[in-house]
């Protein structure tokens, strides 16, 4: 955040018309105006300089807000999702929290469906995507992974942990599923826009006609999570956080258990316009502060995530 200018009291400035001595002036400039050389007047619609230590890499305009607007599917815990008490709490906010001290901003979240993100990056709703996005590069090139054709311009990531995909089941009722391609014949539900979703389709066009596997698509996971509580499918998928997440917590560990590996381990990134690259390089910097002063570690082993660790923040490292 940015600090407040202290202004020179009038009663300094009349002393200054008054005094003819050059060394009398000199010491009254040192005294009354030594905190305006860190920033503009804020009545003169200007911003303080922030004592953050990476502040200076950002682009003024994020500067002068003091704020970076984060798009994000608030219904994704662990990673991130809305506390009993309706606060924005997981791994993403309070990776954003830290990021924002280092960078001297606020990282404010609005929440929005997960597949119309990047969308919403584009038109400028959102400075950056950060909601365990799988970085790869059909999103970079802005490439529709089920025709190949571009949709719209790529954005950067700027990687910060590592996933694979999960399948869960109602627990005692696997049904046979143990991996993807057990899937032939069944119902799963995920989440629209995923990479579960990616994997899904490709499965499904393995199954011969007479096993079909049906895919039910919502807006969110805590709704793919309810219809396989419900019996209304035979499978979920999310990210492996998520799934394991869901499995622990949900109906107090009694509703869902994992089923197979993990696959497709991949890095999760935030999202950047592609000639937003002052921003991205700023929030990789930010984000190797903390990966280098440990704050990393302790946030993602407070979530379940330390598996995921990485030992540096890349660029568009997603394949």
């Amino acid at each position: 955040m940015t600090a407040s200018s202290t202004r020179r009291p009038t009663a300094a400035r009349s002393r200054l018309a008054a005094v003819g001595a050059i060394a009398v002036a000199g010491a009254l400039l040192l005294t009354g105006c030594g905190d305006q050389t860190k920033g503009k007047d804020k009545e003169s619609g200007g911003t303080s300089k922030s004592s953050a230590p990476l502040n200076a890499k950002l682009p003024q305009s994020i500067r002068d807000k003091g704020v970076i607007k984060v798009g994000s599917d608030i219904a994704y815990a662990p990673v991130e999702f809305k506390d009993s008490s309706g606060k924005v709490a997981g791994l993403d906010p309070e990776l954003a929290d830290a990021m924002g001290k280092q960078l001297g901003v606020k990282f404010e979240f609005e929440n929005g469906t997960f597949d119309a993100l990047l969308t919403g990056l584009r038109s400028n709703r959102y400075d950056i995507a950060m909601s365990a996005m799988t970085d790869n590069k059909n999103r970079q090139e802005g490439v529709d992974p089920d025709t190949g054709k571009k949709v719209g311009e790529g954005v950067d990531f700027v990687d910060y942990l590592t996933a694979g995909v999960s399948i869960y089941t109602r627990k005692g009722d696997a049904k046979g599923i143990s991996s993807w391609s057990d899937l032939c014949g069944k119902k799963i539900a995920l989440e629209r826009g995923t990479v579960s979703g990616d994997l899904a389709k490709a499965e499904a066009k393995k199954c011969p006609k007479k096993k079909k596997l049906t895919i039910e698509a919502f807006d969110d996971d805590q709704q793919s999570q309810t219809r396989l509580r419900s019996g209304g499918a035979d499978a979920a998928s999310a990210d492996f956080p998520v799934a394991a997440y869901a499995v622990k917590t949900s109906g107090g560990g009694k509703d869902f258990q994992l089923v197979g590996d993990q696959v497709e381990a991949a890095p999760y990134g935030v999202a950047v316009a592609k000639n937003n690259t002052q921003l991205r390089d700023a929030l990789q910097a930010a984000m190797n502060a903390l990966i280098k002063s440990g704050e990393y570690q302790k946030i993602l082993e407070k979530w379940g995530a330390e598996d995921g660790a990485v030992k540096e923040s890349a660029i568009n490292g997603g394949k």
